[in-house]
């Protein structure tokens, strides 16, 4: 599982496409936004390693501003978005190539136990709609940007 969180003071998701585009599915305002890919293979031992991650990440300012807070303590939000094309291989040719990502059947499964994971633990969950295109608006706070990647730890 990959994991590209950003740091936001705000961030939204609305469908991109149909009757119902511009519709907004998630928004949080401070917090983080999670960007989720997964790969085949990737199970409860990958959910629970990302969720704790995200739960835990001491990433928002204390005090003194250092980075001492997790979402959690900072009184923020999680906003999850799948995300195939962090599995994204450009290595050869100009179209990227998806095969290390998860079949949608698979991803969706595993994606959406993430989520139900995230919503039983003390800080409010939004998320995108699987599937589906959507537009992704935030505003990155710090800049603070990181890869997270389960085959890492």
């Amino acid at each position: 599982m990959r994991l590209l969180l950003q740091r936001v003071t705000r961030a939204e998701v609305r469908r991109a496409e149909g009757a119902d585009a511009g519709e907004t599915v998630g928004r949080i305002e401070r917090g983080l936004l999670a960007l989720v890919g997964v790969a085949p293979g990737d199970g409860a031992d990958e959910i629970a390693w990302a969720a704790a991650k995200l739960l835990d990440l001491r990433v928002f300012p204390d005090a003194a501003g250092k980075m001492n807070l997790d979402v959690v303590a900072a009184g923020g939000g999680l906003l999850v978005v799948s995300q195939f094309t962090l599995y994204g291989d450009t290595r050869r040719g100009r179209r990227p190539g998806f095969s290390a990502a998860a079949a949608p059947d698979a991803a969706e499964r595993v994606y959406l136990e993430l989520i139900e994971r995230l919503r039983r633990a003390d800080v409010p969950v939004a998320s995108g709609t699987f599937g589906r295109a959507m537009h992704v608006e935030l505003v990155n706070d710090g800049p603070v940007t990181l890869w997270l990647d389960s085959a890492d730890r």
